[in-house]
């Protein structure tokens, strides 16, 4: 008798595998950076325009994409976004100058603004409400596993193939994603032919009657401390993302396998972290059933932990010591994920999609202003400790602004908050009622 995989299951490996790939995709330019430097003749400055180039749609994407998703379904919204994304990258080994790869990486954020958010919409509907920490630490675990492979695979790529080679193959890989999503996935689970009973009964249920106007002006009165706090995290996140294989190679002198390597080494740090993170809070929210606890004392440690690693980096530049000390950073940063992510779904479940393109807002901000400032702070000081620096900054700004955040408020369109008095969370409430019951505070 074969082994039969859950449908549920089955939709959470492919969101997996396309967040894995959503990465690679990322971060495959900063590994490439040293030789795209050296063939197109570019300055650190430059550079770092190219960085953020990707985050510019980004940013604009990540609430129209998640109102895409809202009205068009993850289906359909996932596979053309990932068609989009697919050739700005095989264009990207084409290019032939700083305009046109610019042009290639703009392309790529306007294929991927809208894909978390709307990935946050098939989780909304496919997976249960008390394992949302898991699936969204889960799903980021594989973003971070796709950072950690880039470097080595990439740097392999390279050498076999040239740095153009490599973006051509890594388009390929996400053209066969896109098609194999399109004829697995459905929109409603109650649709997917190999869904079982007992699978729709653990799901939350879809809200029933007329589609709702997006009530823009309260969802954003709540979602505003969650989009400062995630731009503080997106701060550190894209320094890591775009500039460490070149921290190694530049500030530490070693080849592009061996930076590589180093880089590879604390992204890994990075795929423990997303997972721990997103299970931690599950555990604190099914023993307390205080979601503002779950969510929150997660997102702190991690911010206070990164900042605390990243200390003695000013002071001592012993490569391992270095490099463990970021591995640490990443580590706990990456933390604040699964919490984070669960936050939207938290407080606005028939917005999750919208709600959580406005938070990533925040990262996607940062991805604009991080890369751009690190280049230039870089190229004018040459000190490549100052960026690092300056995250720390943000990392204390990020937990502070965490406790601006109510999770424990769902959302309502009349009012952007719940009435005073006692409140009973239905979703987490269906398993255990009087668990999940709190004080509005």
């Amino acid at each position: 008798m074969g082994i039969r995989f859950k449908a549920t299951h089955v939709v959470l490996a492919m969101l997996c595998a396309m967040y894995f790939i959503t990465y690679v995709d990322r971060v495959n330019i900063g590994t490439a950076a040293s030789e795209i430097q050296k063939e197109l003749g570019l300055s650190n400055t430059q550079l770092g325009l190219v960085f953020s180039a990707f985050a510019y749609p980004y940013l604009l994407f990540q609430v129209i994409g998640g109102w895409v998703g809202h009205r068009f379904g993850p289906r359909k919204t996932l596979f053309w976004c990932g068609m989009i994304w697919a050739a700005a990258t095989i264009s990207t080994g084409f290019v032939n100058g700083l305009a046109a790869l610019f042009v290639a990486r703009f392309a790529l954020g306007f294929g991927e603004g809208a894909t978390f958010p709307t990935a946050t919409r098939a989780m909304q509907y496919w997976t249960p409400a008390n394992r949302r920490g898991f699936a969204q630490g889960l799903t980021h675990s594989f973003a971070r596993l796709g950072n950690a492979v880039t470097p080595p695979v990439v740097a392999l790529l390279i050498v076999w193939l040239t740095w153009r080679g490599a973006f051509v193959v890594l388009g390929l890989v996400r053209l066969v994603w896109g098609v194999v999503w399109v004829w697995y996935f459905r929109n409603e689970p109650k649709e997917h032919a190999s869904i079982t009973e007992a699978e729709l009964a653990a799901l939350p249920p879809r809200p029933t009657g007329e589609r709702r106007r997006v009530p823009w002006g309260p969802l954003l009165g709540r979602m505003w401390p969650v989009t400062l706090t995630y731009f503080c995290y997106g701060w550190c996140l894209w320094l890591y993302l775009n500039w460490l294989p070149l921290f190694f190679k530049n500030n530490h002198n070693l080849d592009i396998k061996n930076s590589a390597l180093f880089a590879s080494g604390v992204f890994f740090a990075g795929v423990v972290g997303d997972s721990v993170g997103g299970v931690l809070s599950d555990k604190i929210l099914d023993r307390t059933g205080n979601v503002r606890l779950a969510r929150l004392s997660v997102t702190v440690a991690g911010f206070t932990g990164a900042l605390l690693s990243l200390f003695p980096i000013l002071f001592v530049h012993d490569i391992t010591i270095v490099a463990l000390c970021l591995s640490a950073g990443f580590f706990c940063a990456e933390l604040v994920i699964g919490p984070m992510w669960s936050i939207p779904m938290d407080i606005a479940p028939k917005y999750s999609g919208i709600a959580s393109g406005l938070m990533n807002t925040g990262s996607a901000f940062a991805a604009i202003v991080s890369p751009l400032v690190a280049g230039f702070v870089i190229d004018a000081t040459g000190n490549w400790y100052l960026p690092f620096l300056m995250s720390m900054g943000l990392l204390l700004l990020g937990g502070f602004s965490a406790f601006l955040m109510h999770p424990e408020r769902p959302f309502t369109e009349a009012e952007g908050r719940l009435p005073v008095g006692k409140v009973v969370a239905a979703e987490y409430g269906r398993r255990r009622p009087a668990a999940y019951a709190w004080e509005a505070s």
